[in-house]
């Protein structure tokens, strides 16, 4: 093959077809647990998360809930990954052999939303959330009924591997997904290059900002105790017992139980199996829907 301008132009084409074509095909999981929200600059303030509370009966004026004045930013990142083509296999047809490579920065692009939410999710028992406490907790600060300040627990204890029930029936989720540009594939295929002129080499990328953030730590409950039926419904009572403040019922709909892999037979069981092991109805079966998550492996 020629190397010319109109050639560049084809492998260019035919390069965007194979990537947007994987990337379209992308079933990614942090949908599961997170929100996706819009960014335009360089990071965005979620302080309002600390001042969601319920309707109340208008007598007077206005009650106005103050947004806190210590915010919780989440920061753009940015990230890429990108293919140097020889102008010798350009030369030579070998175009076909880069088709996998370019296929595989579409499925990395794709699935790096999940790292990055999942990633972030796992840390949870040491990360801070929008209130300053750890994401997972047994002293979140609530306003209680009386106007006092308590402690609301979303974190059962334990130690062994941690499972997690959601409640995702909201339009708020437990996790943020925050992009400000969506990923793309560009080149570098100019004559006068500096890479061309310098190596011979042409080079493909793909290149994305975002970044993940915590939602709503009340809508989401851990736990690292055994993943028993027991245990499962003494998690789903706590985290539908929950209020917020001023003594409002929360109303949590424990809906999805996320488990790593090394539970997945733990989490069939507690949700599947229509009997336990001593051969009584399984009245925890069906109660939520199991979510199976690779990336939460130790």
């Amino acid at each position: 093959m020629e190397v010319n301008r109109a050639s560049l132009a084809g492998l260019n084409t035919s390069f965007n077809t194979v990537f947007n074509g994987v990337l379209g095909g992308i079933k990614p999981t942090w949908q599961t647990i997170a929100m996706q929200v819009p960014s335009t600059t360089r990071e965005n303030d979620y302080r309002w998360l600390a001042k969601l509370r319920g309707m109340r009966e208008w007598i007077g004026d206005r009650v106005i809930e103050n947004v806190a004045k210590d915010g919780y930013k989440v920061t753009n990142r940015k990230f890429e990954n990108t293919v140097g083509v020889s102008r010798d296999d350009i030369e030579d047809d070998q175009i076909g052999v880069y088709n996998p490579l370019v296929a595989d920065l579409a499925q990395t692009a794709g699935e790096h939303p999940d790292y990055l939410v999942w990633e972030l999710f796992k840390a949870g028992f040491t990360t801070a959330c929008f209130d300053g406490q750890y994401f997972f907790d047994t002293d979140h600060p609530v306003i209680g009924a009386d106007g006092a300040e308590i402690s609301v627990s979303n974190f059962a204890g334990g130690a062994g591997t941690p499972w997690f029930l959601l409640d995702t029936s909201r339009a708020i989720k437990p996790m943020i997904f925050q992009l400000r540009r969506a990923a793309k594939l560009t080149s570098l295929t100019n004559m006068d290059d500096p890479n061309v002129f310098m190596r011979d080499e042409y080079l493909w990328g793909v290149d994305m900002r975002a970044a993940a953030g915590f939602g709503l730590w009340q809508l989401a409950y851990a736990s690292k105790q055994d993943l028993t039926a027991d245990n499962y419904m003494a998690a789903r009572a706590a985290m539908q017992d929950m209020k917020g403040d001023h003594g409002r019922q929360l109303r949590l709909k424990p809906m999805v139980l996320v488990v790593p892999g090394v539970l997945e037979k733990r989490g069939l069981e507690v949700l599947k199996a229509e009997r336990d092991a001593a051969g009584a109805t399984n009245v925890a079966a069906g109660t939520a829907t199991l979510h199976v998550e690779t990336l939460l492996a130790a």
